[in-house]
């Protein structure tokens, strides 16, 4: 038997009981716990400190299983699942029985997800059932991507980390609401809109607020410690270093057009060229920048096309307005 066995064994183990895994997926890491049962699924919210009327991810083993655990599959559903399953999309359905209030945030919805990472399907398939699991982290923060991300973020509140490697999509799932006639985007992930317009041969509205609740909708979300500024990619430079002037540790997202630009900062990173490479970074770039004690991070928006979509909407909710503590 392989380590790699032996790990997704104790990790099913976790789950039967009642505890707390945290899995690997191709977008980040996630919370798990047995999605039918309603008092592991309460504690993944206290843990994260997430309230109880953000609904969670069930993560199924197959688009075959599909049917087990929602009402009513639409013939448009059907599609996406078969085209993009598995894989970084979710799509949101009528809840089935198998499915606890306590995992749809009290909503008869459920969003519903097959993830592509060769570990989690291995998870999946022993365990035999679905699992719930929003990012491994506390609520409003930094998703991980990395098993030491989620170590060092959550510690024991987890009862098992599945180690799988980092994540190698890096920003969180596309979700899709398939309720309607007509679909629409809620959350733009690692499916991008291109791809999913051109399966189903019409545009897809992308919403930032819907009449359904699905995760990623909190105005001030994915955020550092760190304050994140976002202005013109050419005002990035001239920003930062004024506000470093002011006394500020300030972290730059240094935007590609600009990599060989001097700049006067804290700490600066270079945004790749490429989106995808961009999304896998995303993350851990923000965390790098806390670690190095920035107060603030100036950054800009990419352009909002295919992966950029997803990149754009993580920014802004990092950069959104933050309760009072």
């Amino acid at each position: 038997m392989t380590a790699r066995t032996r790990d997704v064994e104790k990790a099913a183990g976790v789950l039967r009981a009642g505890g707390l895994v945290a899995l690997p997926t191709e977008t980040v890491y996630g919370l798990g716990a047995n999605a039918e049962d309603s008092a592991a699924v309460s504690r993944i919210f206290r843990v994260k400190g997430r309230p109880p009327s953000h609904p969670l991810i069930v993560h199924i083993g197959g688009a075959e299983l599909l049917d087990d655990w929602v009402e009513h599959v639409p013939a448009t559903a059907r599609v996406l699942a078969e085209r993009f399953w598995p894989g970084p999309l979710t799509l949101v359905l009528r809840r089935g029985p198998r499915v606890p209030l306590e995992a749809t945030g009290g909503l008869e919805t459920v969003a519903v997800r097959v993830p592509d990472h060769p570990v989690a399907l291995e998870l999946l398939s022993l365990f035999g059932g679905g699992v719930t699991a929003p990012s491994a982290n506390r609520f409003g923060q930094v998703s991980p991507t990395t098993a030491q991300h989620v170590r060092t973020e959550l510690g024991d509140a987890v009862d098992f980390v599945l180690d799988g490697g980092p994540c190698e999509i890096g920003v969180e799932s596309t979700i899709v609401d398939a309720t309607g006639e007509l679909p629409s985007i809620l959350r733009p992930g690692g499916v991008t809109r291109e791809d999913l317009e051109a399966v189903l041969g019409c545009p897809l509205a992308v919403h930032s607020t819907s009449r359904v609740r699905v995760p990623g909708q909190h105005p001030s979300h994915y955020a550092p410690r760190a304050r994140v500024v976002l202005v013109e990619p050419e005002k990035v430079i001239a920003e930062a270093e004024a506000a470093q002037e002011l006394g500020h540790k300030v972290g730059v997202f240094l935007p590609p057009s600009f990599a060989e630009a001097p700049v006067e900062a804290h700490a600066v990173v270079t945004v790749p060229a490429s989106t995808a490479a961009y999304a896998r970074e995303l993350y851990g770039f923000l965390r790098e920048l806390d670690q190095q004690g920035c107060d603030l991070i100036i950054a800009s928006v990419p352009v909002e096309e295919g992966l950029g979509l997803a990149i754009a909407n993580r920014l802004r909710r990092a950069a959104g307005p933050r309760s009072a503590v």
